[in-house]
């Protein structure tokens, strides 16, 4: 019975060894030559640019929560207490009847319209949060209904805010995976350096 449990006792420690130290070394290893900026995380500078943390103002793959007329906004989070918050990523586990469900939806449609959107043409991805929460993405209808509070708010034209979320349109994965995106916090980085 001593032999059995040294021998199990070994290979706990070795397999820790390997599958808990080794193995997500080595991964993360090929993952900073492959796609560095990738494997730092996807942070980026007040430019858009990738930057070191010290020099990041956020996270191309994590949503943000921007406020005001001026902004894009992005998907609701189901994050608590904070929206956006990396280490509470999760859906709020509320069904669809929820009362609470309809009342946030029903308030971000009137936030919406009060900024100037038509409430038929409000893509559901405006007004309800994603499984994880941390959407850094909408869809281009989404963006598209704000682009004319986000042009009045800054004092510009609407062609030239459809521009710069036009540049930062990303279309599916290889041309078939997904739907065409827009990633919210580097149109906001982009409007805020007046491009």
């Amino acid at each position: 019975m001593l032999r059995q449990t040294i021998t199990a006792a070994r290979l706990l420690a070795a397999l820790t060894l390997l599958t808990g130290v080794v193995y997500p070394l080595v991964v993360t290893g090929i993952a900073r030559l492959v796609a560095p900026a990738a494997a730092a995380g996807s942070l980026v500078d007040r430019t858009g640019r990738p930057a070191p943390p010290a020099a990041a103002v956020g996270s191309a793959l994590i949503g943000q929560d921007f406020r005001g007329d001026r902004y894009l906004w992005g998907r609701p989070s189901a994050t608590a207490p904070r929206p956006y918050q990396g280490d509470a990523s999760g859906g709020s586990n509320l069904g669809p009847l929820h009362p609470d469900i309809t009342a946030a939806a029903e308030a971000r449609l009137a936030t919406l319209a009060a900024g100037g959107a038509a409430i038929a043409a409000v893509p559901v991805d405006l007004v309800t949060a994603s499984a994880s929460g941390l959407d850094p993405h909408i869809s281009p209808a989404a963006a598209a209904v704000q682009i004319a509070r986000i042009a009045r708010a800054r004092g510009i034209p609407e062609d030239r805010v459809r521009e710069v979320v036009r540049r930062h349109m990303v279309g599916r994965t290889l041309g078939i995976l997904g739907e065409p995106r827009v990633n919210v916090l580097l149109v906001n980085l982009a409007l805020d350096a007046g491009d």
